[in-house]
């Protein structure tokens, strides 16, 4: 997984949902997306890009779109595939 793109395609994601009026419409509008569209790989590889090495990139996720993961990370971390 190259975690320059899902940071890229993650503050895209931001870039657009944050231009809404209502900022918490719009935190809530990226982290739906992302768990909507993105496969759990993906999500996994974002989360733990997040903890283990944020600013490691070249690119680095833009604070609105950190603050959208941060706030609805729960939401967004796969349901464990063992469970199931």
């Amino acid at each position: 997984m190259d975690n320059r793109n899902l940071i890229d395609m993650a503050n895209r994601i931001g870039d657009f949902f944050e231009s809404m009026p209502d900022h918490e419409e719009a935190l809530t509008g990226t982290a739906d997306h992302i768990r909507r569209f993105w496969e759990p790989r993906m999500r996994r590889a974002l989360l733990a890009t997040l903890d283990e090495a944020p600013d490691a990139y070249d690119i680095a996720l833009t604070d609105f779109t950190r603050e959208a993961i941060v706030r609805h990370r729960a939401e967004l971390m796969p349901a464990d595939a063992s469970a199931a």
